[in-house]
């Protein structure tokens, strides 16, 4: 059976969480989460959990020096420390258990052994980890000289090749604590809504798109589902080509926005693809103050007839739907954090009753 079965209105969030203590964090997952627990990302910690440092431990070129981060492939060692890299990720990609990805591991975040033992001691059918995107990553890193690496082919290729080690070493981690979980790996892309506008104009979408289908069929192709998050709006067209099997998006804000791109969308529901609707809006704190299950119910609904009134079949929609808030809750005060996860396990419940799919 697919992979992706058994999905159809369950639900998930996107990473970061506002707590200090890890054991609340964990507790919330548990309470909301136990079906397709998430591992979070602690942001008011320490920078170490924010979502781009996280990832890139021993990625050649990269260096860390008095608060400062810079790309720097001038360095004596470079070339050396390339062909290694180069020779690692093949041996990684070739065999997931190769004793090269423990070089990798992701050992800047505080919450990722207590994840596991939540996987370890209830063995979910999925459990969700994430990396940042190779385009939000590439146009945020620079070279001493101030150039993104975007613009650069080698530091393109080191990016992407790093992302895809990082995203297989949570898959190992994932199925070493409980090996009949699937892992679901999020590829976080916010900057992605804004490729065509004049900051990145010049940047090729065909670029792009061969950036997230070599780390999306990695994903695949050792075990787990590829997913694509981006709050913004967004040019669909490039992640429904990109070999992904979820897509995700802001669609408390953004669920007109989607149906521009009906006919795309149509067929990748045909062929098992699944929307995550971000519908708990943890982007706007005054609207997430305000709502409530009945108000969330009807957006969910709403944003649904956008899709049908294009000639989707509802029943295919809802079928290959899934439930989350629109963005992480990393930045909210906590107890608005923990009314946003309650309210998208509280939807993903109601759906359920609603259109006739067991809890």
């Amino acid at each position: 059976m697919d992979k992706r079965q058994n999905l159809t209105l369950e639900c998930t969030a996107i990473g970061s969480l506002p707590h200090t203590n890890v054991e609340d964090a964990i507790n919330l997952i548990k309470k909301d989460f136990s079906n397709i627990p998430f591992w979070p990302q602690m942001v008011k910690i320490n920078k170490n959990e924010d979502m781009i440092f996280q990832f890139l431990e021993k990625m050649p070129s990269f260096f860390y020096d008095e608060n400062k981060i810079y790309l720097d492939t001038d360095y004596d060692n470079f070339f050396d420390d390339l062909e290694i890299f180069f020779n690692d990720y093949e041996s990684i990609t070739e065999n997931i258990a190769d004793e090269k990805i423990k070089k990798y591991e992701i050992t800047k975040t505080i919450a990722f052994k207590k994840y596991l033992e939540i996987l370890s001691k209830t063995r979910p059918n999925y459990a969700k980890g994430q990396i940042v995107g190779p385009f939000t990553l590439a146009t945020s890193l620079c070279t001493k000289n101030g150039t993104a690496a975007i613009y650069d082919d080698t530091l393109r290729e080191i990016i992407v090749k790093t992302l895809t080690i990082k995203a297989l070493w949570q898959i190992r981690q994932i199925k070493l604590a409980s090996p009949n979980t699937t892992p679901i790996i999020f590829i976080d892309e916010p900057t992605l809504s804004q490729l065509g506008t004049s900051a990145y104009m010049s940047i090729s979408q065909n670029d792009i798109l061969s950036m997230l289908i070599e780390i999306s069929t990695a994903i695949k192709s050792n075990g787990g589902i590829s997913a694509i998050h981006c709050c913004g709006k967004c040019n669909w067209t490039i992640p429904l080509k990109a070999n992904i099997d979820i897509i995700n998006f802001d669609a408390y804000s953004y669920a007109e926005n989607i149906s521009l791109f009906s006919k795309e969308i149509n067929s990748f529901l045909q062929n098992n693809g699944k929307i995550a609707w971000g519908i708990v809006p943890t982007l706007d704190k005054a609207a997430l103050k305000k709502i409530n299950l009945e108000n969330l119910t009807e957006k969910f609904q709403t944003a649904v007839k956008y899709l049908t009134n294009k000639g989707i079949d509802e029943k295919l929609i809802i079928e290959n739907s899934l439930i989350t808030p629109s963005c992480g809750a990393g930045i909210l005060p906590v107890e608005l954090a923990e009314k946003a996860m309650d309210l998208t396990k509280l939807l993903s419940v109601k759906l359920k009753e609603i259109y006739n799919f067991d809890s």
